[in-house]
Protein backbone atom coordinates (compact mmCIF):
# COMPACT_ATOMS: atom_id res chain seq x y z
CA UNK A 1 0.00 0.00 0.00
CA UNK A 2 2.75 2.59 -1.53
CA UNK A 3 4.82 4.04 -3.70
CA UNK A 4 8.39 5.26 -3.27
CA UNK A 5 8.31 4.79 0.38
CA UNK A 6 7.26 1.80 2.42
CA UNK A 7 7.75 0.33 6.36
CA UNK A 8 10.61 -1.57 5.27
CA UNK A 9 12.16 1.95 3.92
CA UNK A 10 15.59 2.21 6.07
CA UNK A 11 16.75 6.10 6.32
CA UNK A 12 19.23 8.20 6.69
CA UNK A 13 19.35 12.45 7.21
CA UNK A 14 21.41 14.32 6.37
CA UNK A 15 22.05 17.59 8.27
CA UNK A 16 20.54 15.23 11.24
CA UNK A 17 22.40 17.09 13.86
CA UNK A 18 21.23 20.55 12.54
CA UNK A 19 18.69 22.10 14.06
CA UNK A 20 16.45 21.57 11.45
CA UNK A 21 17.43 18.11 10.62
CA UNK A 22 16.98 17.40 14.26
CA UNK A 23 13.22 18.29 14.94
CA UNK A 24 12.45 16.46 12.34
CA UNK A 25 14.04 13.32 12.85
CA UNK A 26 12.40 13.45 15.82
CA UNK A 27 8.91 13.05 13.98
CA UNK A 28 9.57 11.30 11.91
CA UNK A 29 10.48 8.39 14.59
CA UNK A 30 7.66 9.57 16.37
CA UNK A 31 5.83 8.57 13.36
CA UNK A 32 7.07 5.20 13.33
CA UNK A 33 9.81 5.59 10.34
CA UNK A 34 12.94 3.23 10.46
CA UNK A 35 15.85 6.20 10.73
CA UNK A 36 18.86 4.32 10.49
CA UNK A 37 21.37 7.07 11.14
CA UNK A 38 22.40 10.94 10.47
CA UNK A 39 25.28 11.89 8.40
CA UNK A 40 27.52 14.51 8.85
CA UNK A 41 31.25 13.98 8.18
CA UNK A 42 32.63 16.29 10.98
CA UNK A 43 30.10 14.71 13.95
CA UNK A 44 30.88 11.10 12.92
CA UNK A 45 31.25 8.35 15.02
CA UNK A 46 28.81 9.91 17.41
CA UNK A 47 25.51 8.93 19.25
CA UNK A 48 22.38 10.78 19.35
CA UNK A 49 19.15 10.11 21.06
CA UNK A 50 16.44 10.31 19.69
CA UNK A 51 12.87 9.58 21.58
CA UNK A 52 14.72 7.04 23.64
CA UNK A 53 16.59 5.73 20.64
CA UNK A 54 20.11 5.80 19.83
CA UNK A 55 20.84 7.26 15.97
CA UNK A 56 24.46 6.66 14.95
CA UNK A 57 26.19 9.28 12.89
CA UNK A 58 27.90 8.48 9.87
CA UNK A 59 31.15 9.98 7.87
CA UNK A 60 29.02 9.52 4.49
CA UNK A 61 26.19 8.44 2.62
CA UNK A 62 28.37 5.39 1.54
CA UNK A 63 29.55 4.93 5.20
CA UNK A 64 25.74 4.93 6.39
CA UNK A 65 24.71 2.47 3.63
CA UNK A 66 27.56 0.40 4.37
CA UNK A 67 26.38 -0.15 8.15
CA UNK A 68 22.91 -0.09 7.98
CA UNK A 69 21.69 -0.68 4.67
CA UNK A 70 20.02 2.01 4.24
CA UNK A 71 18.27 2.93 0.76
CA UNK A 72 16.67 6.52 1.72
CA UNK A 73 18.47 9.75 2.26
CA UNK A 74 16.30 13.17 3.66
CA UNK A 75 18.53 16.00 2.87
CA UNK A 76 18.06 18.73 5.48
CA UNK A 77 21.33 20.70 4.37
CA UNK A 78 21.75 24.57 3.69
CA UNK A 79 21.18 25.35 -0.06
CA UNK A 80 25.20 26.04 -0.79
CA UNK A 81 25.34 22.56 0.24
CA UNK A 82 22.82 20.80 -1.27
CA UNK A 83 24.53 19.69 -4.71
CA UNK A 84 27.38 18.27 -3.10
CA UNK A 85 24.93 16.49 -0.32
CA UNK A 86 22.78 14.91 -3.35
CA UNK A 87 25.57 14.01 -5.49
CA UNK A 88 27.15 12.27 -2.61
CA UNK A 89 24.18 10.18 -2.22
CA UNK A 90 23.87 9.42 -5.70
CA UNK A 91 27.57 8.44 -6.51
CA UNK A 92 26.82 6.17 -3.11
CA UNK A 93 24.27 4.29 -5.36
CA UNK A 94 21.02 5.21 -2.81
CA UNK A 95 18.03 4.40 -4.05
CA UNK A 96 15.91 7.69 -3.30
CA UNK A 97 16.83 11.04 -1.91
CA UNK A 98 14.33 13.48 -0.80
CA UNK A 99 15.40 17.01 -0.71
CA UNK A 100 13.80 19.08 1.64
CA UNK A 101 15.81 22.03 1.26
CA UNK A 102 14.37 25.74 -0.23
CA UNK A 103 16.46 28.24 -1.97
CA UNK A 104 18.71 25.99 -4.11
CA UNK A 105 20.17 27.48 -7.01
CA UNK A 106 18.76 26.15 -10.55
CA UNK A 107 21.86 25.40 -12.02
CA UNK A 108 22.81 23.69 -8.91
CA UNK A 109 19.32 21.18 -9.07
CA UNK A 110 20.40 20.88 -12.61
CA UNK A 111 23.63 19.23 -11.96
CA UNK A 112 22.78 17.16 -9.04
CA UNK A 113 19.34 15.71 -11.42
CA UNK A 114 21.51 14.69 -13.79
CA UNK A 115 23.98 13.09 -11.99
CA UNK A 116 21.37 11.23 -9.88
CA UNK A 117 19.27 10.20 -12.84
CA UNK A 118 23.01 8.35 -14.36
CA UNK A 119 23.52 6.45 -10.75
CA UNK A 120 19.62 5.40 -10.55
CA UNK A 121 18.93 7.69 -7.70
CA UNK A 122 15.49 9.36 -7.82
CA UNK A 123 15.53 12.41 -6.60
CA UNK A 124 12.34 14.10 -4.43
CA UNK A 125 12.60 17.74 -4.90
CA UNK A 126 14.26 19.90 -3.61
CA UNK A 127 11.35 22.29 -2.08
CA UNK A 128 9.29 19.91 -1.25
CA UNK A 129 7.93 18.52 2.11
CA UNK A 130 8.75 14.71 1.10
CA UNK A 131 6.25 11.64 1.13
CA UNK A 132 4.78 9.51 3.62
CA UNK A 133 2.80 6.46 3.36
CA UNK A 134 0.43 6.65 6.38
CA UNK A 135 1.22 3.87 8.98
CA UNK A 136 4.61 3.09 7.31
CA UNK A 137 6.82 5.38 7.06
CA UNK A 138 7.20 9.44 7.04
CA UNK A 139 10.45 10.87 4.69
CA UNK A 140 10.46 14.66 5.27
CA UNK A 141 8.39 17.15 7.09
CA UNK A 142 4.61 15.78 6.24
CA UNK A 143 2.47 16.09 9.28
CA UNK A 144 1.94 12.21 10.37
CA UNK A 145 -0.96 12.70 12.49
CA UNK A 146 -3.49 14.55 10.37
CA UNK A 147 -4.48 11.45 8.27
CA UNK A 148 -4.35 7.60 8.36
CA UNK A 149 -3.72 4.67 5.69
CA UNK A 150 -6.09 4.42 2.63
CA UNK A 151 -6.85 3.55 -0.93
CA UNK A 152 -6.02 7.44 -2.55
CA UNK A 153 -2.95 8.47 -3.80
CA UNK A 154 -1.80 11.83 -3.70
CA UNK A 155 0.64 14.08 -6.07
CA UNK A 156 1.24 17.54 -5.59
CA UNK A 157 3.54 20.82 -5.84
CA UNK A 158 2.37 22.38 -3.02
CA UNK A 159 3.34 21.46 0.87
CA UNK A 160 0.15 23.29 2.20
CA UNK A 161 -2.42 22.10 -0.12
CA UNK A 162 -0.84 18.29 0.53
CA UNK A 163 -1.43 18.73 4.33
CA UNK A 164 -4.92 20.70 3.27
CA UNK A 165 -6.38 17.91 1.45
CA UNK A 166 -4.81 14.91 4.16
CA UNK A 167 -6.65 16.45 6.41
CA UNK A 168 -9.55 17.42 4.32
CA UNK A 169 -9.52 13.48 3.08
CA UNK A 170 -8.84 12.04 6.66
CA UNK A 171 -11.84 9.63 7.20
CA UNK A 172 -10.63 7.65 3.79
CA UNK A 173 -6.69 7.64 3.95
CA UNK A 174 -3.55 7.52 1.72
CA UNK A 175 -1.71 5.35 0.00
CA UNK A 176 0.91 7.40 -0.39
CA UNK A 177 1.21 11.63 -0.25
CA UNK A 178 3.90 12.67 -2.36
CA UNK A 179 4.94 16.50 -2.24
CA UNK A 180 7.18 17.04 -5.40
CA UNK A 181 8.09 20.30 -4.98
CA UNK A 182 7.32 23.67 -6.80
CA UNK A 183 10.74 24.33 -8.11
CA UNK A 184 11.20 24.78 -12.00
CA UNK A 185 13.76 21.63 -11.83
CA UNK A 186 12.82 18.95 -9.85
CA UNK A 187 13.39 14.85 -9.71
CA UNK A 188 10.18 13.70 -9.75
CA UNK A 189 6.82 14.43 -11.06
CA UNK A 190 3.14 14.31 -11.96
CA UNK A 191 3.13 11.77 -14.22
CA UNK A 192 6.66 9.80 -12.43
CA UNK A 193 3.68 9.51 -9.23
CA UNK A 194 0.60 9.27 -11.94
CA UNK A 195 2.68 6.23 -13.45
CA UNK A 196 3.39 4.56 -9.94
CA UNK A 197 -0.04 5.07 -8.60
CA UNK A 198 -1.73 3.71 -11.56
CA UNK A 199 0.83 0.40 -10.76
CA UNK A 200 0.07 0.04 -6.84
CA UNK A 201 -2.87 -2.52 -6.86
CA UNK A 202 -3.90 -0.60 -3.39
CA UNK A 203 -4.71 2.90 -5.18
CA UNK A 204 -7.96 3.25 -6.10
CA UNK A 205 -8.17 7.18 -6.86
CA UNK A 206 -5.66 9.82 -7.67
CA UNK A 207 -5.66 13.18 -6.38
CA UNK A 208 -3.46 15.93 -8.53
CA UNK A 209 -2.43 19.37 -6.86
CA UNK A 210 -0.74 21.81 -9.27
CA UNK A 211 0.07 25.90 -9.64
CA UNK A 212 0.17 28.07 -12.12
CA UNK A 213 2.71 28.81 -14.24
CA UNK A 214 4.25 25.91 -16.60
CA UNK A 215 3.10 23.16 -18.48
CA UNK A 216 3.65 20.73 -15.82
CA UNK A 217 0.31 19.99 -15.65
CA UNK A 218 -0.62 19.80 -19.67
CA UNK A 219 1.81 16.83 -19.59
CA UNK A 220 0.25 15.37 -16.65
CA UNK A 221 -3.18 15.88 -18.51
CA UNK A 222 -1.90 14.27 -21.73
CA UNK A 223 -0.62 11.45 -20.04
CA UNK A 224 -3.77 10.39 -18.02
CA UNK A 225 -5.40 10.39 -21.15
CA UNK A 226 -2.95 7.79 -22.95
CA UNK A 227 -2.28 5.91 -19.51
CA UNK A 228 -4.01 6.25 -16.53
CA UNK A 229 -7.48 4.11 -16.10
CA UNK A 230 -7.93 4.82 -12.31
CA UNK A 231 -10.33 7.93 -11.56
CA UNK A 232 -8.07 11.47 -11.32
CA UNK A 233 -9.26 14.36 -9.09
CA UNK A 234 -7.36 17.61 -9.29
CA UNK A 235 -6.60 21.18 -8.17
CA UNK A 236 -4.35 23.85 -9.30
CA UNK A 237 -3.87 26.49 -6.85
CA UNK A 238 -4.05 29.90 -8.49
CA UNK A 239 -7.57 30.87 -10.04
CA UNK A 240 -7.26 34.31 -8.52
CA UNK A 241 -3.75 35.10 -9.46
CA UNK A 242 -3.31 38.16 -11.58
CA UNK A 243 -1.28 37.32 -14.91
CA UNK A 244 2.04 38.66 -15.61
CA UNK A 245 3.78 37.84 -12.15
CA UNK A 246 5.88 35.65 -10.65
CA UNK A 247 4.32 34.12 -7.76
CA UNK A 248 5.58 32.48 -4.54
CA UNK A 249 7.72 29.60 -4.46
CA UNK A 250 5.93 27.85 -8.13
CA UNK A 251 7.97 30.44 -9.76
CA UNK A 252 4.86 31.20 -12.30
CA UNK A 253 4.89 33.40 -14.64
CA UNK A 254 1.83 33.52 -16.43
CA UNK A 255 1.59 35.31 -20.04
CA UNK A 256 -2.12 35.67 -21.59
CA UNK A 257 -3.82 31.93 -21.26
CA UNK A 258 0.17 30.16 -20.98
CA UNK A 259 -0.05 28.91 -17.93
CA UNK A 260 -3.20 30.18 -16.14
CA UNK A 261 -4.96 27.96 -13.40
CA UNK A 262 -8.15 27.72 -16.50
CA UNK A 263 -5.71 26.53 -18.83
CA UNK A 264 -4.69 23.82 -16.96
CA UNK A 265 -8.31 22.68 -15.57
CA UNK A 266 -9.09 22.68 -18.90
CA UNK A 267 -6.69 20.27 -20.31
CA UNK A 268 -7.45 18.11 -17.30
CA UNK A 269 -11.01 18.24 -17.59
CA UNK A 270 -10.35 17.18 -21.55
CA UNK A 271 -8.66 14.13 -19.82
CA UNK A 272 -11.58 13.00 -17.70
CA UNK A 273 -9.93 15.16 -14.42
CA UNK A 274 -12.29 16.09 -12.17
CA UNK A 275 -11.33 19.95 -11.46
CA UNK A 276 -12.31 21.24 -7.81
CA UNK A 277 -11.90 25.19 -7.69
CA UNK A 278 -11.28 25.24 -3.76
CA UNK A 279 -9.39 22.12 -1.61
CA UNK A 280 -12.43 21.81 -0.16
CA UNK A 281 -14.78 21.88 -3.69
CA UNK A 282 -12.08 19.01 -4.38
CA UNK A 283 -12.36 17.03 -1.35
CA UNK A 284 -16.26 16.82 -2.16
CA UNK A 285 -15.37 15.84 -6.09
CA UNK A 286 -13.31 12.78 -4.34
CA UNK A 287 -15.85 11.57 -2.38
CA UNK A 288 -18.36 11.70 -4.90
CA UNK A 289 -16.34 9.51 -7.48
CA UNK A 290 -15.65 7.40 -4.43
CA UNK A 291 -19.68 6.95 -3.53
CA UNK A 292 -20.34 6.51 -7.38
CA UNK A 293 -17.70 3.99 -7.63
CA UNK A 294 -16.41 5.49 -10.96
Amino acid sequence: MAIHLTKESKILVQGMTGGEGMKHTRRMLAAGTNVVGGVNPRKAGRTVDLHDRPVPVFGSVAEGMDATGADVTVVFVPPAFTKAAVTEAADAGIGLAVVITEGVPVHDSVAFLDRARKRGTRVIGPNCPGLISPGQSNAGIIPADITKPGRIGLVSKSGTLTYQLMYELRDIGFTTCVGIGGDPVVGTTHIDCLAAFQEDPDTDLIVLIGEIGGDAEERAAAYIRDHVTKPVVGYIAGFTAPEGRTMGHAGAIVSGSSGTARAKQQALEAAGVRVGRTPTETARQVLSVLDSGA
